[in-house]
Order: structure tokens, then sequence, then C-alpha cells
């Protein structure tokens, strides 16, 4: 009667282990605005679910908040695009190792007006000068994303200590990259935008590439799982599997898949 009654025990909990498991299989990844409003993980992630039963579950906000984020344990995976901030979460032994992934490329959107005469042009540094010069409106992200991050080396490039030296024409939003091209597009205001989320942006107004090509806005995309040692609650094999995936031929396969209007908005890059 014992043995009958374990039996019919074990019979009735297995459905309620089965759930608890499938409700904990999935991992929460801390990752930028510019992925998420590209459109990119809808397109890569279902395909990721199919292949691994793993749900990703994507909180996006600039860069820096998302390393933030992850250092203090609250995410398993971190998918990004600031090479120095990255390589520095993982020496100060937040991240497990550092993986690039994909790139494409920044491009400055400016109004068709062009108050600072400088579309067509492809040096960026020359551009922000005649910007700054003309004090004509610019809109700066100012949240410490990826893409803010990018905006200020290139300023110090152009000898301006931004933003320090802002005047009233120069508006920082401090929202993510969707929010701060509507603030340009509002403003009829330049504005460095990822070139993903500018091909997948609707309200354009007046706006248009005004600089593009230039060596210097190559934007690397990297991807990190969060040590477990610092945070032994991480789950370290669901998010391995997904960074593994990411990098595989597949992963990459899927990122090149995806455009818009024939546009290709990443290109994969994993070191083999």
């Amino acid at each position: 009667m014992r043995q009958f009654a374990t039996i019919i025990f074990f019979l009735a909990a297995a459905p309620c282990v089965s759930t608890a498991l499938a409700v904990d299989n999935f991992i929460i990844v801390s990752s930028t605005t510019s992925t998420e409003n590209s459109g990119l993980f809808k397109h890569i992630l279902p395909l990721f679910q199919k292949k691994t039963g793993i749900e990703v579950r994507v909180v996006a906000q600039g860069t820096g908040q998302a390393l933030d984020m992850a250092r203090r344990g609250d995410a398993d995976v971190v998918f990004v695009h600031d090479k120095t901030a990255e390589e520095k979460f993982v020496a100060d032994g937040f991240g497990v190792a550092r993986f690039e992934v994909m790139y494409n490329d920044f491009v400055l959107v400016g109004p068709k007006s062009d108050p600072a005469q400088v579309t067509g042009g492809k040096d960026i540094v020359a551009a922000l000068k005649k910007i700054q010069s003309a004090q004509a409106p610019f809109v700066s992200r100012g949240d410490k994303s990826g893409t803010h991050a990018a905006e200020l080396r290139l300023w110090k490039i152009a000898d301006t200590d931004m933003p320090a030296a802002k005047g009233a024409w120069y508006r920082e939003t401090g929202s993510g990259m969707g929010p701060a091209l509507n603030t340009a597009s509002s403003m009829n205001a330049y504005i460095l935008a990822d070139r993903g989320t500018w091909l997948s942006f609707k309200n354009r107004g007046d706006l248009i590439i005004s600089v593009e090509g230039d060596q210097r806005l190559f934007n690397q995309y990297g991807v990190m799982l969060v040590n477990p040692a610092k945070h032994p609650h991480v789950k370290k094999d669901l998010g391995q599997a997904f960074v593994d995936w990411v990098i595989s031929p597949e992963g990459q396969k899927a990122i090149a898949e995806y455009k818009i209007g024939g546009d290709q908005l990443f290109f994969p890059n994993a070191k083999k």
C-alpha cells in the first residue's frame, strides 16, 4: 500500500516538476536598444528557441546600463557594442569571455536643408566641426550607450570636449536610439545613429543620411556570458548555449539573413 501511495505521489508531482523546469528554461540577455529597435532579436530569437527550447528575455537599454545590469548579476548574457567597455567588463571578472558577433556602422543623419553643409561628405570629424561652428541643432542620446560613447569619442577627435562644450544647439535626450531619432526628426536636427535602427526607423520626416562611409564609424558588437563565479545564480549552461549559437554558423547565417527592404542590417564576423 505504501509503495502504491509513493507511485501515485510521483505521478501526481511529475507534471508540476515538468512545468517548473519549463518555466525556468529561459535566460535574461541585457542588450542595446539598437539590437531591439532594429528588429534583429525578433528575427533570430525564435530560431534559437525553436532549436534549443530556451526562451530569451531581452532587456534593451544603453550599453553602459546593460553592463551595469550584468555587473549586478541581473542578467545571464550581455550583447552590446562598446569594445573598450566590454573588454574592461571581462578584465574586471564580470564576464567569462568576449566574443565578436557582428558589425554594422554608424551614420550621421541630418535634415535635408543641411544647415551645416555636411551632406555628401565622408569625413565625420570634419562634419562635426561644421555642425558645432554653425551651432546647428544636434541631438545626442546622452545615455552612456555604445552609440553615445562613439559620439563622444568622435567629438574628442574633433578637438571638442562634449558635453562640457555644449550649447543650446546640443540636446541630450537620455533615451534609446528610437526615441532619440524621434526627437531629431521633430527638431530637424543632426544625430549619430546606428544604421540598423535608422533602416528600421519609420518616422524620418525630413531626415536623411548626411555622412557615411568613414572608417571611424565602424560599429562592432560583442557577446559575453556573465561570470557565474561572481554571481552563482547565473544560468551558465543556458547562457553559454545562446553565446555558442549566436557565434555558430547557424546563428551567423540568421543574422546575415535579417534585412529590411533588401538592405542587410548587420554583418556577422564571429571569429572561427
